[in-house]
């Protein structure tokens, strides 16, 4: 649905390069796009070579540029090739954002351990690996931003969630030794954590009253967060404005965290 009309606050990014990882769908494409209209060159990286194309139309009509590299973030080896050409061919990498995530709900005793395997390998070894590369540059460079997107889900606990949480806590240790290995190389590192967030398939998962409902119930704002509030997230956390905010983890909630039951 490209930027939402929430996304009215102002940031600058020209002659910027932001690295976007599952840039295709999503929050990921919600990002790439408000970067892109802030000014950003964006690199795009997505399983389908037909939908970069249609986002690469997209950015280019907002009149930013945009290079793309399909590959599939369950493969130890694309991630490698991936960040290994965009270090390559780029000048300058300013920002990461890893993205790319997934999730198979299913109760603890009905575990597809394939299941676990592609979880694990997307939201927690994917960016292990494309920040190992990645990170090496902006030391070379002297600077950089590393933005995070996982989920509260990192935080507590959800039902049919259990290789989805799992992968959450990790990804905020991992974010926690990026930060603290990175700083001293003037790279800042942050982690978005946002709750149930309507990208369309956020409403179509959650379209149901009765499924909805309860999780709202828990969340003192009574509503889930729209891509544009998690994008506005991101690029603060990227821009010169979060000058001295570093190792954090950043909650866009509606303030559910806030409960103790």
């Amino acid at each position: 649905m490209g930027i939402s009309e929430l996304s009215n606050i102002s940031y600058d990014f020209t002659g910027k390069t932001i690295l976007v990882t599952g840039a295709t769908k999503g929050i990921g494409r919600d990002v790439a796009l408000t970067f892109a209209y802030a000014g950003g060159m964006i690199c795009a990286t997505g399983r389908n070579e037909k939908e970069l194309g249609t986002l690469t139309d997209e950015i280019e009509a907002a009149g930013s540029k945009c290079f793309t590299y399909r590959a599939d973030l369950a493969n130890s080896d694309d991630c490698v090739k991936m960040a290994e050409y965009f270090a390559g061919e780029m000048p300058v990498i300013d920002i990461l954002v890893n993205n790319a995530g997934l999730s198979f709900p299913e109760t603890l005793v009905d575990l597809d351990i394939e299941h676990w395997n592609t979880t694990l390998n997307v939201n927690l070894r994917a960016p292990a690996i494309i920040t190992k590369i990645i990170a090496a540059k902006m030391i070379m460079q002297g600077s950089g931003s590393i933005v995070n997107i996982s989920s509260n889900a990192g935080i507590g606990g959800i039902e049919e969630h259990a290789a989805y949480c799992a992968s959450k806590f990790g990804f905020h240790g991992l974010a926690k030794v990026m930060a603290i290995e990175l700083g001293p190389h003037n790279i800042r590192v942050n982690t978005v954590a946002p709750t149930v967030v309507l990208t369309p398939m956020g409403k179509q998962v959650w379209s149901d009253p009765k499924k909805a409902d309860p999780v709202k119930k828990q969340i003192p704002l009574g509503r889930f967060a729209w891509p544009a509030e998690v994008s506005n997230t991101v690029l603060f956390l990227a821009s010169d404005a979060a000058s001295m905010i570093h190792g954090d983890v950043v909650l866009v909630d509606g303030g559910a965290d806030a409960r103790l039951y």
